[in-house]
């Protein structure tokens, strides 16, 4: 099930990224944990929370845990001309509790 923040609404994460991509968030994004940052490895490019807009946000609830929690944060950066996703999980194994940037990305998603 999902909870957005926008006018998209979809069952699944895989749906939520295949529709996103197509509208043009292509680019994968990753949380740097230790530089406070989204990371993009095709371009090699750092981004600080400063220079990226959270444009929607989907979360979505595990079928047999609903402890098991998914997210995916489709963001943009009018500095750098670049969309692109942040998929992050939750659950007992959701290790990144410490980083500023991941509670910077959770409080935007609220």
């Amino acid at each position: 099930m999902t909870n957005s923040t926008n006018k998209y609404n979809y069952d699944t994460l895989s749906e939520a990224v295949n529709d996103l991509q197509k509208r043009g968030y292509t680019q994968d994004f990753l949380i740097e944990d230790r530089k406070e940052c989204l990371f993009c490895k095709d371009h090699s490019l750092e981004l600080s929370p400063e220079e990226f807009v959270i444009d929607e946000i989907h979360r979505f609830e595990g079928l047999t845990d609903p402890a098991d929690e998914s997210i995916v944060f489709a963001i943009s950066s009018d500095k750098h001309n670049i969309k692109g996703l942040v998929i992050n999980s939750f659950g007992a194994e959701f290790g990144y509790r410490s980083s500023k940037l991941v509670e910077e990305l959770h409080l935007k998603a609220r």
